[in-house]
């Protein structure tokens, strides 16, 4: 963040200020304050940043931004809602620079988007991204408010639990261009149907700014059903060659796919990225149209494109024993399972093992997505698979119907570890996938612990 007076920040909030100091970046945990830096008392639902005030100051924060009054002394803005000023200064903070800005969304594949477009842009641009998963209404700000003098882009990610959140997150960052990633039946739960997941999404809009282009999935059917005018639209996609980037002659290997993108009236570039699934041919695909819209020539996009890092547990791949791990547990929908099963099946490998947890928040359709991920099993020719939580139950039982050769379900981690360990074989590839709240990731590292 590049250096601020306090008496700016409260001009730009509307905040009044008892001081003045100068601040070189902005924090919400006191913990963290440190000199130069900005402490933001945001009341969240299981606490009030206004109790950890007096410890940020002695850490060394300059200020505080504060909506009521505090047990300490120091140098203020007061302002009436501290979770709306910070928004409010990122926007205000955002609209001082002249740069490319990459807004994008989808109910799938938004974070590894997101990350390839950075690494598709960063081969042009200083560019700065979301870093994991901020993409809400505190980090979402707190990621623009990172902007530097030298920043030339940014990519930043926008999620959402229910209507009108895109929306805000839109308007504070005013992106220059848009790419909404696919329409899928996360958060059917709090929205009820696709038709408003699309319309959720669509808020993306809001904030474009006037005559910016927007990106679309054109393979994905209510994207391209969405009325949108006044602005350019360019799809990308595999199955409809009407797209404005297709990418063809797609094959994959263990640890890379190669396709080709046909491009811009029948122009042609080839590329490498470095993991596997046709899901990850789409992310690819968005972060190239939005290079070439930026100014990016196909040979950089390659090139960054090549660089791509799998952040967090989306499909990192660690083998460990001389069997293959894909950790893919940081989320999980109907969508983005389908999608890892298929990845599973084209994998070569002595044995392909699935290992399948609860995926969260989907409300009425939850049974028949659990149920139907049993039948992908088959379909995918799974050899081993192993469900945990009470939801994927129903998993379990469809695959023994439809005729996976070995199947067990669990609702406790530990006996899901032990026959997880007792099965395990050098050659085989085992897939993790369950949505965040199932925490996966101790059973992966109870097993990285005892086998050697």
């Amino acid at each position: 963040m590049k250096q601020l007076k306090m008496s700016e920040i409260a001009k730009a909030i509307g905040g009044t200020c008892n001081g003045d100091a100068v601040v070189n970046g902005i924090c919400i945990d006191s913990r963290l304050a440190s000199d130069g830096l900005l402490y933001i008392a945001i009341k969240g639902e299981n606490f009030d940043g206004h109790a950890f005030t007096k410890s940020a100051l002695e850490n060394g924060a300059v200020g505080a931004i504060i909506s009521h009054d505090v047990d300490c002394d120091g140098t203020f803005i007061r302002v009436d809602d501290t979770r709306k000023a910070l928004i409010a200064l990122a926007h205000w903070f955002r609209c001082t620079f002249d740069i490319p800005v990459v807004g994008l969304t989808g109910s799938v594949g938004k974070t590894t988007t997101k990350e390839m477009t950075w690494a598709v842009l960063s081969e042009k641009y200083n560019a700065i991204k979301t870093e994991g998963n901020l993409n809400n209404d505190i980090g979402l700000p707190r990621t623009l408010l990172r902007l530097e003098a030298d920043t030339e882009a940014a990519v930043i990610e926008m999620g959402m639990s229910n209507a009108g959140e895109i929306s805000v997150l839109s308007q504070t960052t005013e992106p220059t261009i848009a790419i909404i990633s696919n329409i899928g039946v996360s958060h059917m739960e709090s929205l009820g149907s696709r038709e408003n997941i699309l319309k959720a999404k669509l808020e993306i809009l809001d904030g474009l700014r006037d005559g910016c282009p927007i990106v679309l999935n054109g393979d994905d059917a209510f994207l391209v059903s969405a009325k949108i005018e006044d602005r350019p639209v360019f799809y990308y996609g595999i199955d409809d060659p009407t797209c404005d980037y297709r990418a063809i002659d797609i094959s994959q290997s263990d640890d890379e796919t190669t396709f080709t993108v046909v491009f811009d009236g029948g122009k042609t570039q080839k590329i490498v990225i470095p993991t596997i699934g046709i899901h990850n041919v789409y992310n690819a695909l968005a972060a190239f149209a939005v290079g070439m819209q930026l100014g990016v020539t196909p040979e950089q996009a390659t090139e960054g494109l090549s660089k791509y890092v799998p952040s967090g547990m989306r499909q990192r791949v660690k083998v460990v024993g001389g069997i293959k791990f894909i950790e893919d547990c940081y989320n999980a929908s109907p969508d983005s399972q389908r999608a890892a099963l298929k990845m599973l099946s084209g994998v070569n490998a002595k044995r392909k093992i699935a290992v399948l947890g609860d995926m969260l928040e989907l409300g009425k359709v939850s049974v028949e997505a659990h149920t139907n991920a049993g039948l992908l099993a088959a379909k995918n020719k799974i050899d081993v698979l192993m469900t945990y939580g009470e939801n994927s139950l129903a998993t379990a039982e469809n695959a023994v119907k439809c005729g996976v050769p070995v199947v067990k379900s669990f609702l406790d981690k530990k006996e899901l570890a032990d026959a997880l360990f007792e099965t395990l074989e050098e050659g085989d590839t085992v897939l993790f996938k369950a949505s965040r709240g199932m925490a996966l990731e101790d059973v992966i590292n109870d097993l990285y612990n005892r086998i050697k």
